[in-house]
């Protein structure tokens, strides 16, 4: 996840296809207790192109969200409990930081004149995500128990809408 822009363009977050893929495995294991699967497996389950969910697969036994089995029965398991992995140690596995402004830390932007506060909106805006990302796990999005605080986000009338 990023967060892109400059002075005078567009700004999203961006949820790359890495992130989503790579929660979207993790969240495959954490459904399997304690099992392990394989990467066509997961592949397979998630919809994901096996090609691409290996290199994603490697980042997250780098980081050590999962540990690799080899031999007949092989695979890959959660490293940890699925209640202690959050989203944002996801992200962070395959993309590095939540939000980045230009490729660097917002905190290390600086902007002149009238955009001056600029900065700490980028922050803010950092500071939501984790929120978010930080609070959610693996077995919140297993269980189907989104935290209070994600879920409440949820409750406007047009947050459904594009804008």
């Amino acid at each position: 996840m990023k967060v892109f822009g400059d002075m005078g363009g567009w700004y999203t977050v961006q949820v790359t296809a890495r992130v989503d893929y790579a929660v979207r495995a993790l969240a495959e294991l954490a459904a399997r207790q304690g099992g392990s699967a394989t990467r066509t497996q997961l592949a397979e389950a998630q919809g994901i192109p096996s090609k691409f969910l290996e290199a994603i697969l490697r980042d997250l036994r780098k980081a050590g969200l999962v540990v690799a089995h080899r031999g007949a029965t092989g695979g890959y398991a959660l490293a940890g409990s699925p209640d202690e992995i959050t989203i944002a140690d996801v992200v962070r596995a395959v993309d590095g930081p939540l939000a980045a402004v230009r490729g660097a830390a917002p905190e290390s932007v600086e902007y002149q004149g009238a955009a001056a506060p600029l900065r700490e909106v980028w922050i803010a805006v950092r500071a939501s995500l984790r929120l978010v990302l930080e609070a959610t796990t693996l077995a919140d999005l297993v269980d189907g128990r989104l935290p209070t605080n994600v879920r409440s986000l949820l409750d406007g009338d047009d947050v459904y809408e594009r804008r």
